[in-house]
């Protein structure tokens, strides 16, 4: 009791200066309390963070496992007519060098995702840092840098091959070949545009890579 009223708590603690400080300044508990909000937040931005990056693996592995199988699939047997001669025709992807290219640069670009993601998902379960180190930060950038350059050359090549199949070759007697095997080019299409989209999804992470390794 002062002056006989009763005491609260927060004046025990101004008077003990656990808030205030002889300079007339914010310190003691207030401070740490302050600080351990701040600490939380930084914390909850950083495991967004990490989150994001793991969905983009996610759906880098996706795209890629999606480009692999439609191309896979990419074969049909038709019959077109040449110079009014029915001849029978049959397209599959290990005719071009390109497709080859293709699949083989999108195995291996899931496989290095399907890495990358069981190793981030098992960290972030533990609640640890996805990257841990600048080492670690490094390597997985020049990682998704080589493949999406890959992934770009491999759709580019890809591409070529794809159009003169749908529009044949000009002032020669080269037909549309898409016509008689649409099926067969509808799926090598769509493996392009995953590829392509693969090559993006690389490209963000590369960007989440720089972005963490300017930060720390």
């Amino acid at each position: 009791m002062v002056s006989g009223r009763k005491t609260t708590s927060l004046e025990t603690d101004l008077a003990d200066g656990k808030f205030v400080g002889e300079d007339g300044t914010m310190n003691g508990s207030l401070v740490a309390a302050r600080q351990v909000g701040d600490d939380r937040r930084v914390a909850l931005v950083l495991q967004k963070a990490d989150i994001v990056q793991v969905l983009v693996r996610l759906l880098c592995m996706a795209t890629s496992l999606a480009a692999l199988l439609f191309m896979v699939t990419a074969k049909e047997a038709s019959t077109i007519s040449f110079y009014g001669f029915s001849l029978p025709v049959y397209s599959k992807w290990s005719f071009s060098d390109s497709f080859v290219y293709l699949i083989g640069v999108s195995a291996a670009v899931a496989a290095h995702s399907m890495l990358q993601l069981l190793i981030s998902t098992s960290r972030l379960l533990r609640k640890s840092p996805v990257i841990p180190s600048r080492n670690h930060a490094w390597l997985i950038f020049a990682g998704d840098q080589l493949f999406a350059y890959a992934m770009m050359s491999a759709g580019s090549a890809a591409s070529g091959v794809s159009n003169l199949n749908r529009t044949g070759i000009r002032h020669t007697s080269l037909p549309n070949f898409c016509k008689p095997l649409h099926s067969f080019c509808d799926h090598v299409a769509i493996s392009i545009a995953f590829t392509i989209f693969g090559c993006f999804l690389l490209a963000v992470s590369a960007v989440q890579d720089v972005i963490w390794l300017s930060n720390n």
